[in-house]
């Protein structure tokens, strides 16, 4: 089921279909995202929902179609009426105004959580070392860890650690946060605190795209909840109509696993 159409999303995907050679992961994904919404991508294992997320960063290729940011064209440009890969560097510009955060955190072990932080701005950017420094300490301060700015990963807990995450993310200031299961790889009692971080970058206005099977955050938090089986979008809708009556069997089942 496709969203319907926007004049303006500020994230436009466009027939998405992403293969592993015969494994055809997704096929023909067609999703907006308007500036400051909450969409919280929803399915089993295998479904396609990280696939999907890699795709918007083009971490993976997409076999076909178009992910469009802000009106820009991601990881391609028109070469003599064809379009071909960005060059690296461009790409990794590109890369720069999306946030992403990973499952496992993915934090640099040998660096401090404020060393972690300022490495992007200063080494992408090119932003001095000392203004990155403020930035990134009123940035843990925003998600709670203003006293952890010189500890290391192995100091901090699994929620400590992705909250250092998601403020590595916020320091390039980028217009989409991709979040990826976030809080899989937490300890049930520290899950909270990770989601309430997200809960206030919602409140804030940040536009977020989020694989979760967190269902009481994407009822609260989420715009709009997209059901996605099998590399296609089964479902779409508010969460409070999707996640109580939805209309297709596929996702009552998944659902019924869950809730």
């Amino acid at each position: 089921m496709a969203t319907p159409a926007h004049p303006h999303p500020l994230l436009r995907l466009d027939g998405i279909h992403k293969s592993f050679g015969a494994n055809q992961v997704l096929s023909g994904i067609d999703l907006d995202i308007d500036a400051g919404q909450v969409v919280c991508l929803i399915g089993a294992s295998g479904s396609g929902k990280t696939t999907l997320l890699r795709c918007v960063n083009h971490l993976e290729i997409p076999t076909a179609g178009r992910v469009i940011l802000a009106g820009e064209l991601i990881g391609l440009y028109t070469r003599r009426n064809r379009l071909v890969p960005l060059p690296p560097r461009e790409l990794a510009a590109q890369r720069a105004s999306i946030g992403m955060v990973f499952q496992h955190f993915n934090l640099f072990g040998n660096k401090t959580a404020i060393e972690n932080i300022i490495e992007a701005p200063t080494q992408v950017t090119r932003t001095p070392r000392q203004i990155a420094r403020r930035a990134a300490i009123e940035l843990l301060g925003r998600v709670g860890l203003a006293d952890k700015a010189d500890s290391y990963p192995r100091q901090l807990s699994g929620g400590q650690q992705q909250r250092v995450a998601i403020a590595r993310a916020l320091a390039m200031s980028p217009k989409l946060m991709l979040f990826d299961e976030p809080t899989s790889a937490l300890d049930p009692e520290i899950v909270g605190e990770v989601l309430d971080v997200m809960r206030s970058l919602a409140a804030d206005g940040m536009t977020m795209l989020v694989v979760t099977h967190e269902m009481s955050f994407a009822r609260d938090v989420a715009d709009r909840v997209v059901f996605i089986d099998g590399g296609v979008i089964v479902e779409e809708g508010a969460p409070h109509e999707l996640l109580s009556a939805p209309r297709h069997e596929r996702t009552r089942r998944f659902l019924a696993r869950l809730l």
